[in-house]
């Protein structure tokens, strides 16, 4: 692809090297479309409506390409016109996008960090030095020598660093990017604080409660009767509410999602399903994920201190009290699944009974039963193809190819698992 021509504004969204932190939430998916506070980076830096490239892992590319439409070219930082750098793994929120506008409005060239220190956001408007380096080799050292001759602000900006960031985060965000959605436009309002798009569905008997935020309803989902919803909430597009659900305290559901029982404080990607009674709270699902009738997870500790989160052989500090667990798209729990406080599931993992530890990616989890085996790829794409079908989704051959490789990237899960004797 050949640079951009000068005076055209290219924003380069790019993955660093702490990106392998956030997996699972980032295994199968860029850094820039975690969903947090019902938004993702992604869509934020499409209202920008600037020509946008991305770099991202290797194995994404393809589905970037497909699913996103955005182009994978370092080419681009060799163009003499404007240039924005956004580090993928920035926090989504009303306050950032009103960051960049604000940098992309200023003459004066920036570059803002992280509180590690890592690039964030680098902003020259007379574009930036050519490198002979630019076609390959990692990013981060790429962007360092990019951006070392622009001046740096004083303050920083938040990015993912950890998992559990993105529910911690979800919370903050979520009731300025409700605000900003009601602000738009778009919805009727059927009531104090409940807004609704077109072709939604609300069944009779709900209890709303608005008093800590609004409902958002996005086109075309439905929501069952005798519903309790207790702001703020954001139900995507062509979603399914089950009858008897409660939905409260910063709940974000992504498109065609179906949903039942108890659900707080949580973010569900496009796709997954957990549809039967149970409960869920302060954690984060990956898409094409589905919870077994009956599967909880605890989001509180007996001794109601904090929590700690163990991520490989690294044991992080949430200085969260209440925190669930983060899942990993494609995984599935058996009914009555209970996973304890603070775990972490990787992707295509299917689980039974009592979740006590970490789960790595590719396993029949089942300690229960003493039984934890791996799960051959070819099985998950069998799988995948029996539920895009279900969803009227075609299973295209980077989806299949996706599989293989995060097979291949999460081999280094099973053997800690073997290692220690999971």
């Amino acid at each position: 692809m050949p640079p951009q021509p000068d005076g055209q504004t290219v924003v380069y969204c790019f993955e660093d090297a702490r990106i392998g932190r956030l997996a699972p939430a980032v295994t199968a998916r860029p850094a820039y479309a975690i969903s947090c506070g019902s938004r993702r980076l992604i869509d934020w830096l499409r209202e920008l409506n600037l020509r946008l490239v991305g770099d991202c892992r290797t194995h994404l590319r393809a589905i970037q390409r497909l699913d996103f439409e955005i182009d994978h070219s370092r080419d681009q930082l060799q163009t003499s016109g404007p240039v924005l750098l956004v580090n993928a793994r920035l926090v989504p929120t009303v306050k950032l996008y009103r960051e960049i506008k604000a940098v992309l409005a200023a003459a004066r060239p920036a570059v803002i960090r992280d509180s590690e220190g890592a690039v964030a956001l680098a902003w020259s408007p007379t574009g930036l030095p050519p490198d002979p380096l630019v076609g390959g080799g990692p990013i981060e050292p790429l962007i360092a020598r990019l951006v070392r001759e622009l001046p740096e602000a004083d303050h920083p900006l938040e990015t993912f660093k950890w998992p559990h960031d993105i529910v911690q985060q979800h919370m903050r965000a979520m009731p300025a990017t409700m605000e900003w959605r009601i602000d738009r436009g778009g919805y009727t309002q059927l009531s104090d604080g409940v807004f609704v798009a077109s072709g939604v569905t609300l069944g009779e008997h709900a209890v709303i409660d608005t008093r800590n935020g609004p409902i958002i309803i996005e086109e075309n989902a439905r929501v069952g009767p005798f519903c309790f919803l207790a702001g703020p909430v954001h139900v995507g597009a062509g979603s399914r509410i089950i009858e008897h659900s409660a939905l409260k305290d910063a709940v974000a559901l992504g498109h065609t999602t179906k949903v039942g029982g108890e659900v707080e404080a949580s973010v569900v990607e496009p796709y997954s399903n957990k549809q039967h009674h149970g409960f869920l709270g302060h954690s984060y699902l990956g898409s094409w994920i589905n919870l077994g009738a009956g599967t909880c997870n605890s989001d509180l500790k007996n001794t109601y201190g904090t929590i700690n989160m163990e991520y490989g052989n690294e044991r992080i500090a949430t200085d969260m009290q209440f925190m669930g667990c983060v899942m990993g798209d494609y995984s599935k729990t058996a009914i009555n699944t209970g996973i304890f406080t603070g775990k972490v599931v990787g992707v295509c993992s299917m689980l039974y009974g009592f979740v006590t530890s970490n789960v790595p990616s590719f396993v029949n989890y089942a300690r229960l039963f003493g039984q934890t085996a791996t799960l051959p790829p070819d099985v998950m794409i069998s799988t995948q193809a029996r539920m895009f079908a279900r969803r009227q989704v075609a299973q295209r051959e980077c989806d299949r190819q996706l599989i293989w490789d995060m097979f291949e990237l999460t081999e280094e899960e099973r053997n800690l698992q073997a290692s220690i004797g999971l």
